[in-house]
């Protein structure tokens, strides 16, 4: 298996299949170095040999094609991205939901689930023309939910919804999305103690590049709505890279998020080994959500405007009267909600797609008692849970 993941391979691969060498500014090596080293140890199967390997190997297209898209268009560099609005929060706590209503105001730039996949396009692309990625995504997205119909019902990705992120850090190989994925000890401890600057540079490098895309097609959005449960521990980044960035932070009871994450991770490690210990991915989890929030609770401290910053949001409240958690965070960064934009919203809500049921999930079936996660979050709670909810 050492082979499967040797350094040299899937950087070859990437090149061979993109006929492109120039990986572009940013050092990515070392990260990913640390990450194929683990994959070895990781109990792999076939199947999960080959996801993970693949994965990568698109990572690394995706830098070259873009590489290749700037050489041609400079210009996209000199794309500005101004105040995003960014909804951060733990898993299950309404941050889709959120990004979502917010990005049905035209207004608002978003990336949707088919530019995710697939940031760059070939290098043929026609922006006049249908973007042939959207029916590819849209394929992916109906054999999502026939292949992984347990994935999908815990984490689903619409090809034409407003999406996360999250790949861009994935992409940069500086990620917490490897560790949801596999057994991989030393790249999560190895995480722990990185710089992950260089990730949210590439983030901005890639919504240069979509924003550039979508004027490209006509689109003359304003600011970026953006979401990711990755980046609440890393707020200080984020902002560094941003420096208008407005926060919505998503809260709900811990412990419905630490069991609902526990889940999905649990999923994707059975997808890509054979005897997962789901008693293992549920103290990972929950060590992990605990140093996230740690870590945004002590980034929050240290802003001395926080409260023009950051608009702090209940799940229930937002599941209650969404609009009027929209018309808040709209009022803390200056922007009109428009009859317009709130009739889109209300548009959205009443025509959003209808997800399957989740699977059963409960903290006993990874380990964990609510005792213990409400210990480990005992200060998150007394400060975010503090009325009854």
């Amino acid at each position: 298996m050492a082979g499967t993941f040797a350094m040299a391979g899937v950087l070859a691969d990437a090149q061979r299949k993109e006929g492109r060498s120039e990986w572009g500014p940013g050092d990515f090596a070392e990260p990913l170095g640390v990450l194929l080293d683990d994959y070895p140890g990781a109990g792999l199967n076939a199947i999960g040999e080959h996801i993970l390997r693949s994965g990568i190997v698109h990572s690394l297209r995706m830098r070259l094609r873009t590489q290749a898209w700037i050489e041609r268009h400079p210009e996209i560099l000199d794309e500005q991205i101004e105040a995003p609005i960014v909804v951060v929060g733990m898993m299950r706590s309404g941050t889709t939901l959120l990004q979502r209503l917010l990005a049905a105001d035209t207004r608002l730039h978003c990336a949707r689930g088919w530019e995710v996949v697939e940031a760059a396009p070939k290098l043929d692309h026609d922006f006049a023309g249908i973007d042939p990625r959207v029916a590819i995504s849209e394929a992916r997205e109906k054999k999502s939910r026939e292949l992984a119909p347990e994935l999908f019902a815990i984490h689903p990705m619409y090809a034409r919804e407003a999406e996360e992120e999250i790949v861009f850090l994935a992409d940069a190989f500086l990620s917490h999305v490897p560790e949801s994925g596999a057994h991989v000890p030393n790249y999560r401890s190895w995480l722990n103690t990185q710089d992950f600057a260089p990730a949210y540079r590439y983030l901005h490098r890639m919504l240069r590049f979509l924003q550039w895309q979508q004027r490209s097609r006509g689109i003359t959005a304003g600011r970026w709505v953006l979401k990711s449960p990755a980046h609440l521990g890393y707020l200080d980044s984020l902002r560094d890279e941003f420096p208008g960035v407005h926060i919505v932070h998503m809260h709900r009871d811990p412990r419905t998020t630490v069991a609902s994450g526990a889940s999905l991770n649990a999923t994707l490690h059975a997808m890509h080994a054979d005897g997962v210990d789901p008693r293992r991915v549920g103290a990972q989890w929950l060590e992990r959500m605990g140093w996230t929030n740690d870590r945004a609770m002590a980034v929050r401290d240290s802003w001395s405007d926080e409260s023009t910053r950051v608009t702090d949001i209940q799940y229930e409240d937002a599941v209650a009267d969404p609009i009027g958690q929209v018309r808040r965070v709209y009022d803390a960064v200056g922007l009109e909600l428009t009859d317009a934009a709130a009739a889109a919203m209300s548009g959205w809500l009443a025509n959003r797609p209808r997800e399957v049921p989740r699977p059963p999930y409960d903290l006993g079936a990874y380990g964990l008692s609510g005792g213990q996660v409400d210990e480990r979050f005992s200060l998150y709670n007394k400060r975010f849970r503090k009325d009854d909810q």
